[in-house]
């Protein structure tokens, strides 16, 4: 008896002291497009095959896209992406990783403003930067949904004179990313 009192004590102890399980949400194919506008010609691509992941127990969220997978309407336009301007066979992936900065209940369902800080890499460079969106959780998903502005001489994205005119010095990103439990 006081045997079975012991070890019930023990288990309690730990049930306390040991941290609860991390929850991992993962997203495996995202949607993150971009636009540039300018007077001679409007860009844009959209790419599928971005991943990330959120642990709700501290906030941290990794979002990793493959440069190559952006899709245009135009080929060629595409083919000068990757080959003259991302170079993307040498930085094969922009990615974010940082922190949510608000407090967000993970299991209470709502929509929530929040705003993550950490450093976005584009071209091999990385810089920080606070992004806002809007998460949504319920029902054990959460959907993250976020527009930013990125600079091209932010990240040393030369544009040739030739096109200059063709291409914005500014792009509007867009990301809407569906989260579901990491399955262990």
């Amino acid at each position: 008896m006081v045997k079975q009192l012991v070890i019930t004590a023990f288990f309690c102890f730990l049930g306390n002291v040991l941290p609860a399980q991390t929850q991992l949400f993962t997203a495996k194919n995202s949607e993150v497009d971009f636009f540039s506008k300018t007077p001679i010609e409007d860009i844009k691509a959209l790419n599928t095959k971005s991943s990330s992941i959120i642990n709700t127990d501290n906030g941290e969220i990794v979002v990793k896209i493959p440069v190559n997978q952006f899709q245009f309407s135009n080929k060629l336009m595409q083919q000068h992406f990757n080959e003259n301007y991302l170079e993307s066979e040498k930085y094969p992936h922009a990615t974010f990783k940082g922190k949510i900065n608000e407090a967000i209940n993970f299991t209470k369902a709502g929509t929530y403003d929040v705003s993550a800080t950490g450093i976005l890499n584009i071209h091999g460079v990385n810089k920080e930067k606070t992004i806002k969106g809007k998460l949504t959780v319920g029902d054990g998903i959460l959907n993250l949904n976020s527009k930013f502005d990125v600079l091209l001489v932010d990240y040393k994205i030369d544009i040739p004179k030739l096109v200059f005119k063709k291409i914005a010095e500014q792009i509007a990103v867009s990301a809407r990313i569906n989260y579901i439990p990491n399955k262990k």
